[in-house]
């Protein structure tokens, strides 16, 4: 098949790796990275540029068009490209409003009484002051839009709440996204993603995993697109697995189905596991990053058969399959990240950790000659399996000890939590 993959960073370099493996497959990826190159024909359009990338995959027939990250998914590329009988990955714009507005998750998780941590929409900075003065810390504030996966605040004290507000709706932060704020109660417990493959009735559950939000070590610092991730996590047991499957995902693919939003593609399912059972803390129409990097790994079945059942509705007569392995991904990222970071420096070691039998998936890099450079926050995915997650863990630190890059940093306690 003509297969194009949206987007450049490490996720979609996972997706990429993936399809490769099939063997068969003429690959595109717009607009890639240098990574990414090494295995398909970048193509310089950006993401977001969803009708020159809906003209494009026209003129060059795609059999079939996978749309990873959640800006196109919500400018609607995939409404544009259904519309030229070109079969995409991803849901809908109707139904990608699932992640593009928290306010819109929330109130369907509310009318459908979908557990999650109470809350209130407000669109107003006073009124969000006031309801923030007047509610005890700690207390989580999240701009309604997407913003990289920034948006949100979990607030110890009263303080940082009005600050949280400030940022985002007075300061504007987050551009448009931050016109509307969602603030919630605060939950404790084990964070869980479970990502599924859904073709609007019909679900595969991945294998559960764990992120790595904070910057340091500890989940200390502030929140990045992700340091690391590790799957399956120990604490999500088979009766969980079956409980969360009841109680929030089949219940969500309804209530998308009721609200005439069907959703197809991968619906990630952001978890916390507290005390009263688990609970949804936000919905992503797409596959995570860096989860992806570590969940794909495991995936026995072809990924392009998944897609095109998920698109056709078909997911039920496919048997998906998974390896019975731990998976752990490590990120190295630039100094400086999440904040301002220098690019362009020179990336050492790279053949040496693919070697010791890693997966190195790009994420922010570029090519100068014959070298890769650093041009991004997150730069590198380093992914390693066993059958252990203790043994995975090891492995991934010892592939990384061979990357070298000026600034690097690179978080030591990913899978420990």
């Amino acid at each position: 098949m003509k297969i194009l993959v949206i987007g450049g960073g490490g996720r979609e370099h996972a997706v990429i790796w993936k399809l490769h493996q099939e063997g068969g497959h003429e690959l595109y990826c717009a607009p890639g990275n240098a990574g990414i190159a090494q295995l398909a024909t970048c193509v310089d359009i950006g993401a977001t540029d969803v009708q020159a990338l809906a003209d494009y995959a026209a003129a060059q027939q795609f059999d079939l068009v996978c749309v990873t990250p959640d800006d196109p998914l919500a400018l609607g590329l995939v409404d544009l490209l259904r519309a030229k009988g070109i079969a995409a990955f991803g849901p809908t714009q109707a139904a990608a409003q699932i992640e593009a507005s928290k306010a819109f998750s929330k109130q369907l998780m509310e009318k459908y009484q979908i557990p999650t941590a109470s809350f209130a929409v407000l669109d107003d900075a006073q009124q969000a002051m006031d309801y923030v003065r007047s509610h005890p810390a700690p207390i989580v504030v999240k701009a309604d839009g997407l913003a990289l996966g920034k948006g949100v605040y979990i607030c110890q004290t009263q303080q940082e709440a009005e600050r949280a507000v400030r940022e985002i709706m007075i300061d504007h932060h987050f551009g448009q996204a931050g016109a509307r704020v969602v603030i919630e109660e605060f939950m404790t417990g084990p964070e869980v993603s479970l990502l599924c493959f859904c073709d609007g009735e019909h679900i595969v559950a991945m294998p559960a995993a764990q992120d790595h939000k904070r910057a340091y070590d500890g989940d200390k610092g502030p929140n990045t697109g992700g340091m690391g991730a590790f799957a399956p996590t120990p604490t999500f047991t088979q009766a969980l697995r079956e409980q969360v499957l009841d109680t929030i995902v089949r219940p969500t693919v309804r209530a998308m189905q009721q609200e005439g939003r069907p959703f197809q593609g991968v619906l990630y399912c952001g978890l916390m596991l507290t005390p009263n059972g688990p609970k949804t803390l936000e919905y992503n129409a797409r596959f995570g990053d860096p989860e992806t990097q570590a969940i794909l790994p495991l995936l026995k079945t072809p990924l392009s058969q998944i897609m095109l059942a998920t698109i056709h509705g078909t997911l039920d007569r496919l048997n998906v399959e998974f390896l019975p392995q731990a998976s752990v991904c490590v990120v190295a990222a630039s100094g400086g990240y999440p904040g301002s970071y220098p690019k362009g420096y020179p990336i050492e070691g790279l053949r040496t950790a693919e070697e010791t039998g890693a997966l190195v998936f790009h994420a922010g890099t570029a090519q100068e000659h014959d070298t890769f450079v650093t041009n991004g926050g997150r730069v590198l995915g380093v992914v390693r399996m066993a059958d252990t997650l203790e043994q995975a863990i090891a492995r991934a630190y010892e592939s990384m000890a061979h990357i070298h890059f000026q600034d690097m940093h690179v978080r030591r306690d990913i899978g420990v939590k």
